[in-house]
C-alpha cells in the first residue's frame, strides 16, 4: 500500500456527533451479529479486512476514518469508496466491536444472495455456532480450493462481525450460502463426505472424491443423523496420541487439506 497520505484535496463528510443516522448503524453493524441481514451490508473494521476486499476488487459503499488517521490515510483508501466520512477519535468506540478500536473501517455491500452451485467443490457446516470455528473453516476453504460454504440453519451467521474478523478476508473468495434447510441438499451434484469420530474409514487410507462437499458439524453433537444418512462417504481421522476427538475448524482444515493433495 501507498504511505502517501489521504490530505485535504480527499473529499470526506465530517461527523462529530454519536447520535448521527449513519454512526447509529454502523454501531449496529459492529456489534450485531445478524444486523447486515437488514441492513445489507457489513461493517469491515482495520486494513487487514480492508485490504482484503480492495484485492478482490470489491468497491466499498462507505470508508470510515478517524481524524487522527485520515491524514494519513493512503490514498487509495481514501478514494476507493463511494463516500468517504471522517469521524473524531472518541467516537470509535461507538462503531467498533474490537477492544482496541481500528483507526479505519469500509461499509460493503452484501454479495446478491445466490442459490447453491451443485457441481464445485463446498463445505457444507451442520449447525456450527462457534464464530472462531467458522471464520477459521472459511480460511480453510479459501486455502484449499473448496469455493463454495453452505450453512445449514442453526449455524453461526457467516457475515456476523465475529466470524468475518476470524475469516481474514477469506470471505471475498467464496461463494457463501446461509439458512440452507438439510433437504435442499438433494441439489448436489457432488458426493457428501462426512467425518466421523467413531466410524467410517481413516482419512489416509481413503480415496477422496474431488469435486466433492464435506460435512462439518456441530461442536459438540457432531453430524446430524439426517445429514450422515445422505453422505456417500464416512471417514475418521486418525489421532495416535489418543484423543478423543478434535475442533471442528482442525479436522475440516485435516480433511480439506488431504482432498487438495490428493488432486492429480
Amino acid at each position: 500500500m501507498s504511505s502517501t497520505g489521504a490530505g485535504p484535496s480527499a473529499a470526506a463528510t465530517h461527523i462529530t456527533s454519536r447520535d448521527n443516522p449513519l454512526v447509529k448503524e454502523l454501531r449496529k453493524l459492529s456489534q450485531d451479529s445478524t444486523a447486515y441481514r437488514k441492513q445489507g451490508r457489513v461493517w469491515l473494521e482495520g486494513d487487514h479486512l480492508c485490504r482484503a476486499a480492495l484485492a478482490r476488487g470489491l468497491k466499498p459503499a462507505l470508508a470510515v476514518f478517524c481524524e487522527s488517521f485520515w491524514p494519513l490515510a493512503p490514498a487509495e483508501w481514501a478514494q476507493a469508496a463511494i463516500k468517504t466520512i471522517v469521524i473524531p477519535d472518541a467516537l470509535l468506540p461507538e462503531i467498533s466491536g474490537l477492544e482496541s478500536p481500528a483507526q479505519m473501517g469500509f461499509a460493503l455491500n452484501l454479495p446478491a444472495a445466490t442459490g447453491l452451485r451443485p457441481d464445485v467443490a463446498s463445505i457444507i457446516l451442520d449447525r456450527v455456532q462457534d464464530a472462531g470455528n467458522v471464520g477459521s473453516i472459511l480460511r480453510s476453504a479459501a486455502a484449499f480450493g473448496f469455493s463454495q460454504v453452505i450453512a445449514l440453519k442453526g449455524t453461526a451467521a457467516l457475515w456476523s462481525p465475529k466470524v468475518l474478523r476470524a475469516g481474514m478476508g477469506a470471505h471475498f473468495a467464496l461463494q457463501l450460502v446461509e439458512g440452507v434447510e438439510p433437504e435442499a441438499l438433494v441439489a448436489l451434484a457432488v458426493p457428501i463426505v462426512v467425518t466421523s469420530s467413531h466410524q467410517g474409514s481413516l482419512l489416509h487410507q481413503q480415496k477422496l472424491p474431488m469435486p466433492c462437499a464435506w460435512a462439518m458439524g456441530h461442536e459438540g453433537q457432531g453430524v446430524s443423523d439426517e445429514l450422515m444418512a445422505k453422505a456417500a462417504l464416512k471417514v475418521r481421522i486418525d489421532q495416535p496420541g489418543g484423543e478423543e476427538s478434535l475442533n471442528v475448524a482442525a479436522a475440516a482444515a485435516i480433511c480439506l487439506y488431504a482432498s487438495a493433495i490428493a488432486q492429480p
